[in-house]
């Protein structure tokens, strides 16, 4: 089998190339083979699955010490779907913490623009003001809304 470069394998799996070298300084992708005469880096068609598999749990949120766990597991014989099903339902239970904080925020941000309808300036802008401002409650006031 022919082996690819580094843009043909990241096109094939949509990341970029310098996502790829970034994946194999984490330790996510082993570093490839070099071609001795000119020393550009030689792939295996192997790569693109992990590469997929490594992009697709990116984009269900988890982060790069999650997918290395997970991608331990989809080598290890012994995992069960149990073992996975665990793993997902705390990347749910965090997601769902995240979105409830997202909340609050807008909150807070749609409290705080109500009191700059003025078009005019007639002082100091309310909003920046009140970044200024230490208020420890007004973040928890928003979360009853959610």
């Amino acid at each position: 089998m022919k082996p690819l470069t580094v843009g043909q394998v990241a096109k094939e799996a949509g990341v970029g190339i310098e996502t790829m070298r970034f994946y194999e300084r984490e330790g996510l992708l082993e570093a490839p083979q070099r071609r001795e005469s000119s020393g550009y880096r030689q792939y295996s068609r192997d790569v693109i699955p992990r590469l997929v598999f490594i992009r697709r749990a990116k984009e269900l949120g988890f982060s790069l010490p999650e997918i290395r766990e997970l991608l331990y597991l989809n080598a290890d014989a012994s995992v069960t779907c149990a073992d996975v099903r665990r793993r997902a339902e705390a990347k749910i239970a965090d997601i769902k913490r995240r979105v409830g904080d997202l909340v609050k925020i807008r909150s807070a941000l749609e409290e705080i623009a109500a009191t700059c309808a003025v078009s005019e300036p007639t002082g100091p802008c309310p909003l920046l003001e009140h970044l200024s401002k230490e208020d420890p409650d007004f973040f928890d006031r928003g979360r009853e809304e959610a």
